[in-house]
């Protein structure tokens, strides 16, 4: 066997390519709180995956007060939503400021793969409305967020049969 062929062989055991088996374990999590005052930020909803643990982002849905009152009431002036993935902006997601996926509303579901022990958190930033924003804004009181996805045990991460230790 020629020596590309065992390299290929071994990287393959070795792999840490975290396919989701038929049994992956579901995640949601929600929360509903005061709107942040300005300057602040509120951490909506969180998971974090345990060490030798991947997982998929699939869904996210915002909560305002204000849209639950008046479905035209898209735009979140002075808000900014964020979903963060070990602490750092995911792309596209970064700074919306309206309600991309309602909560209570069918929302286009998405996959973004979890490396092990990640951690997601859902969260809303109060900032100063934009120069020359009017003062009928609607007040937001309330904001809430929800994180939905699947995880599972990934060997390649805990097998020490498979490395073999």
């Amino acid at each position: 066997m020629s020596t590309a062929k065992v390299m290929e062989r071994e990287s393959g055991v070795l792999s840490t390519d975290c396919g989701m088996p038929l049994d992956a374990r579901h995640f949601d999590e929600s929360g509903i709180f005061p709107a942040p005052a300005v300057g602040r930020e509120v951490v909506l909803a969180s998971f974090q995956l345990q060490p030798q643990y991947c997982g998929v982002l699939e869904n996210f849905s915002q909560y305002t007060d204000v849209f639950a009152k008046d479905n035209s009431q898209v735009p979140t002036p002075g808000l900014q939503w964020l979903i963060l993935v070990n602490e750092r902006p995911l792309y596209p997601y970064l700074n919306i400021e309206w309600s991309l996926n309602p909560w209570g509303y069918g929302s286009f579901s998405f996959r973004v793969r979890l490396d092990e022990a990640a951690s997601v958190q859902f969260v809303v930033r109060r900032v100063p409305l934009p120069a020359g924003t009017t003062t009928n804004v609607p007040q937001v009181a309330q904001v809430g967020g929800r994180i939905a996805g699947r995880y599972w045990y990934n060997p390649a991460y805990g097998d020490v049969g498979r490395r073999g230790y």
